[in-house]
């Protein structure tokens, strides 16, 4: 195998690898990528069983086609090293080594047979519809950080994607909880499509929202049972989903908080990530004392002190209430509008927050108790 890349070029295909391939794998093989090179394209692919990535760089001069393994780190580090944007040479020696060099740089390095590289026959139906990238994305956006750390729960590990019909229009709606805050959002579809609710896994989520970020377009979206398959451009991402039963969050989202909190939001992201700079870890609950049109923010910590805040806003009640800072913050951050909206009824219950820019979206998020 034989041939010749521009370094920007593989640099950015490594550059996703990265969140593909496993850390500390067992099997050597696992940290590596296979390099495929053919017809004037370089294929690579990564995968750590349950993810499978595939990217075809074009405009490769293959000089002698080919494949092999190398370790897909210290490639990488190499590689963002060279210049940008040089020619970059590959030639396989021998089974076992493979010499790059570009300008006057030679490195040789270790390759594991292509024969142990792990590839599975992917075989999808025609349950297939597409989707605009950037809606796609703001979907996830919308909904990544709620999604559970709890490996005991592994149903809550990840988003759940399911189609919804309201009045005579289709959507696929996203879900995502810890059991402490929920995201809920949704994204308009032109037609009805033949999807089955599925879950996906919070790495191939992380994993799909870095390759859309630069991406404008149409992805295409095919789904089986335990898997799905997502195309972009030049790349493929082949993910197991999660077996398991979503809970019906649609019970969980407050109907009766009658309390409208409505404040700026920039005002308020500002002064709740102030007050909680006192919280080390920002575990510490940040009380909300409300009055007429006023709201008085505080944060108490044992160790290092407390911070206090007040806001002008508009509510016509007395409540008292706290909420882990991190939420606010996380839930603040993603909204679109100037206006933040949150929904209360007292201080031991869930409140609802909206983006009154964005009616597809809603956040619900448990008090802290004290």
């Amino acid at each position: 195998m034989k041939f010749s890349i521009n370094q920007k070029d593989l640099q950015q295909s490594l550059s996703y690898c990265q969140g593909v391939i496993e850390k500390r794998s067992t099997l050597p093989i696992l940290s590596n990528i296979l390099l495929e090179a053919y017809g004037s394209k370089l294929k690579i692919t990564a995968t750590d069983l349950d993810l499978i990535f595939i990217n075809e760089i074009d405009n490769v001069e293959v000089i002698e086609e080919g494949k092999t393994t190398i370790t897909s780190s210290t490639l990488y580090d190499i590689i963002r090293k060279f210049s940008s944007g040089k020619k970059i040479n590959f030639n396989l020696n021998t089974e076992n080594k493979i010499q790059i060099e570009s300008e006057k740089s030679i490195f040789n390095l270790n390759c594991i047979n292509p024969t142990e590289f792990p590839l599975t026959d992917e075989n999808f139906n025609d349950n297939e519809f597409n989707l605009n990238a950037k809606h796609f994305l703001k979907l996830m956006n919308k909904c990544k950080f709620s999604i559970s750390n709890d490996e005991t729960r592994h149903y809550l590990s990840g988003i759940y994607f399911h189609q919804t019909q309201i009045e005579d229009k289709n959507y696929l709606t996203a879900a995502a909880t810890d059991s402490h805050r929920m995201s809920i959002s949704k994204l308009l579809l032109k037609d009805k499509i033949n999807f089955e609710p599925i879950i996906m896994p919070k790495k191939t989520i992380f994993q799909i929202c870095s390759l859309l970020e630069d991406y404008d377009g149409n992805i295409k979206i095919f789904t089986q049972k335990s898997k799905i398959k997502i195309e972009l451009n030049n790349s493929i991402l082949i993910s197991k989903l999660i077996d398991g039963k979503f809970p019906n969050y649609i019970q969980v989202i407050p109907k009766n908080n009658k309390k409208k909190l409505d404040v700026d939001l920039q005002l308020f992201l500002n002064s709740v990530d102030r007050v909680a700079s006192v919280s080390l870890d920002k575990k510490d609950g940040v009380k909300f004392n409300l009055e007429k049109d006023k709201l008085n923010l505080s944060v108490n910590n044992a160790s290092s002190g407390d911070g206090k805040d007040t806001l002008n806003v508009k509510f016509d009640h007395e409540l008292d209430i706290s909420f882990n800072s991190r939420y606010l913050i996380d839930i603040a951050s993603q909204l679109d509008g100037d206006k933040i909206e949150i929904f209360l009824n007292d201080s031991g219950s869930p409140a609802l927050i909206k983006d009154p820019s964005d009616f597809d979206t809603i956040y619900v998020v448990m008090p802290m108790k004290g």
